[in-house]
């Protein structure tokens, strides 16, 4: 399964596929041309093997209005994708048991459908001052939250 979430409206769309593949990926890409229509897109990935694939450079060359961009390694805790699936898993698998892959791939498109009525923003819940903590203080100013070190 692939994902897109936009934190600014909360709206999120899944792709289903057999692999985890740069075609896949790009497929997901085409999918959020479609469905989150925009004169720009800004795509904010982690560094998983598909998202730079030579395959993904080239495909993303006939969008020149597509522009991405990656959260460093090992900072997982940046992907706001990341809560949004713990939300996708509880509202689609808690407490239910599948038989085969069409029950379950139901249940997650009922859960995506029910999100989008019900979505909002996302806000990251910590304040400047845990981020910083967070991130280690490492290019945060403590004093200026708006300046790189």
């Amino acid at each position: 399964m692939h994902g897109a979430f936009e934190p600014a409206t909360g709206q999120a769309t899944i792709l289903m596929s057999p692999g985890r593949d740069s075609a896949s990926h790009i497929q997901l890409i085409e999918k959020i041309v479609r469905e989150f229509p925009a004169d720009r897109w800004l795509l904010i990935e982690d560094n998983l093997s598909i998202h730079v694939s030579r395959e993904l450079k080239l495909a993303l060359a006939a969008w020149p209005n597509i522009q991405t961009l990656f959260i460093p390694k090992y900072a997982c805790w940046l992907n706001l994708i990341e809560p949004w699936w713990k939300q996708l898993r509880s509202l689609a698998l808690k407490g239910k048991r599948f038989e085969n892959l069409d029950e379950l791939t139901l249940a997650l498109n009922q859960a995506l459908d029910y999100w989008n009525v019900h979505r909002h923003p996302y806000t990251w819940k910590k304040k400047p001052q845990q981020q910083v903590t967070l991130l280690g203080g490492y290019g945060v100013s403590q004093t200026d939250h708006n300046s790189i070190n």
